[in-house]
């Protein structure tokens, strides 16, 4: 094979002929003929038994055309790509086929498209200006954490007395409305922490004062928005209380510290709390920082990026979304409406999301370029050594599952992106921005969160806010999407499971 000529287009395409030679394309010619002949019937000849030249001279010397051509491109592609040393930014696409025939020393002449990676003009890297607020944990957090660790490390038991706010009521419970009972409606021994507000309003209330074993009706009204069929409607549930169980929280004192961590006292496990929640935040504000300034990077460099570029990120992330969703147990479908998005808006938010990662390439790489950094066999060796560890896999499977090549990229980029950080002027938040913030901070009451209407898949009186387990599918998946820069193994299904908890599952709760 031979490349005759690489002509660069506009719009970051460029066009190759590959000049085949007779040998490489009568040997393409032979195969397709033995891939196809036992299809043939040629007369007085038993199928696949008729020589290629007979073939040929009944159906025409182009017969096996095609199929030769199937044979033959894919060398030809690989070929043309490495031979051109072009950058691509997708598969290269057939244009046209030229095949010579007599004696000619070349068999055909292939004319292939290829887009191709942009040229990237960067603005200023260096010396660029954002905002940094100072990182703080105050003492309110860290009562919230600490209180959250206590309550998860509450005794339960059994109480013979009138039920109040924070018990666990453990029910059977059916509702009815205009006397009949509507699906998704009835439960049994399900658990109810009484003011959790996890069930329509009025309906926790009305369990107030009951002890095991007494039955009641509780009268309410189902809110506005809340399914078609119920929406605004007056409903009647027959509930039973089965068991009432409370909370016993244990008390906040240096044994407490040393039943839940490494720590002899209070005070040093709130003082390794509010370590831990400083250093999060100091990385969320590190990794804002760095993002406002590849904004600025990519809102002033200038490229011509091609549509294949973004398309192929965005069937990425969409993949990775897809993913995600799965090792949680939610179809992506159930997801979407759970963060009531309609597929649609959320599609066009990925390719726009998608869009800027590729800005935000291009943008590192040209730096990459620009800066000539170099990554050192040590350093790959380290990077495959961390992300062993991180994963919890071999390093020889870590090695198989990524090549070299991108991690040596990934590294490059990085590196590129400590450069604009460290080169960058870090700016505290002004006072009169912050007071200016507080006033645009305050809504309407109709913009509030409390006003929207929920999202329900039932008609039970279920929650109003997302469960624990969806808020951490959400926060997960989000964070996933802005993923752009570390290469990740693959790994076997049953070892990509993630595990939320998302409580216990009772009998009615299959649409929930």
């Amino acid at each position: 094979m031979k490349l005759k000529s690489c002509e660069v287009l506009e719009k970051n395409l460029a066009d190759l002929i590959i000049e085949v030679s007779a040998e490489e394309f009568e040997s393409a010619m032979n195969d397709a003929f033995k891939r196809s002949r036992n299809s043939i019937s040629v007369p007085g000849f038993r199928k696949g038994k008729a020589p290629r030249k007979i073939v040929e001279r009944m159906y025409g010397a182009s017969v096996f055309h095609n199929e030769a051509l199937d044979i033959i491109m894919p060398e030809v592609l690989t070929f043309a790509v490495k031979e051109s040393e072009l950058r691509i930014v997708d598969f290269p696409q057939l244009k046209d086929v030229d095949i010579k025939e007599g004696d000619s020393e070349v068999g055909a002449e292939i004319l292939i498209s290829v887009p191709l990676y942009p040229e990237v003009k960067l603005g200023e890297y260096k010396g660029l200006t954002a905002v940094k607020p100072e990182v703080q944990v105050p003492d309110e957090e860290v009562d919230i954490e600490v209180e959250s660790v206590r309550q998860r490390n509450a005794r339960i038991e059994a109480v013979d007395r009138a039920a109040i706010l924070g018990d666990i009521a453990v029910i059977d419970y059916e509702g009815f409305v205009d006397g009949e009972a509507f699906e998704g409606g009835k439960a049994e021994n399900y658990e109810l922490t009484l003011g959790s507000n996890a069930f329509i309003p009025g309906f926790e209330d009305g369990l107030l004062g009951m002890e095991a074993g007494q039955e009641r009706d509780v009268n309410l009204t189902f809110p506005e928005g809340y399914t078609d069929q119920l929406s605004g409607k007056q409903a009647v549930f027959k509930v039973k209380l089965n068991e009432l169980k409370e909370k016993l929280l244990p008390d906040l004192d240096d044994e407490f510290a040393k039943d839940v961590s490494e720590f002899d006292t209070l005070d040093e496990y709130r003082a390794d709390i509010r370590e831990r929640m400083l250093s999060e935040k100091q990385k969320e504000s590190d990794a804002a920082f760095e993002s406002v300034l590849l904004e600025q990077i990519v809102q002033s460099m200038e490229a011509e990026i091609p549509e294949a570029l973004i398309d192929k990120q965005f069937e990425t992330s969409m993949k990775n979304f897809a993913q995600q969703m799965s090792a949680y147990g939610i179809e992506p479908e159930v997801y979407l409406r759970m963060i009531n998005t309609d597929p649609e808006a959320f599609s066009y938010n990925m390719r726009q999301q998608s869009e800027k990662q590729v800005s935000v390439l291009l943008a590192l790489e040209k730096i990459s370029e620009l800066e000539k950094i170099e990554i050192t066999k040590e350093e790959i060796d380290k990077e495959y050594n961390e992300i062993s560890t991180r994963y919890d896999m071999e390093l020889d499977k870590v090695m198989e599952s990524i090549v070299e090549e991108d991690v040596t990229h990934d590294l490059k980029l990085r590196r590129a992106s400590a450069i604009v950080v460290e080169n960058a002027i870090a700016e505290t938040e002004k006072k009169p921005a912050a007071k200016e913030k507080k006033k645009t901070e305050k809504k309407p009451a109709a913009e509030t969160k409390e006003d929207e209407p929920a999202i329900e898949e039932d008609v039970k009186p279920k929650p109003k806010k997302t469960t624990a387990a969806k808020k951490t599918a959400e926060t997960k998946s989000e964070s996933s999407v802005e993923e752009t820069q570390e290469p990740k193994p693959k790994k076997p299904a049953a070892k990509k499971t993630a595990k939320a908890d998302a409580g216990k599952t009772n009998e009615g709760d299959e649409t929930k």
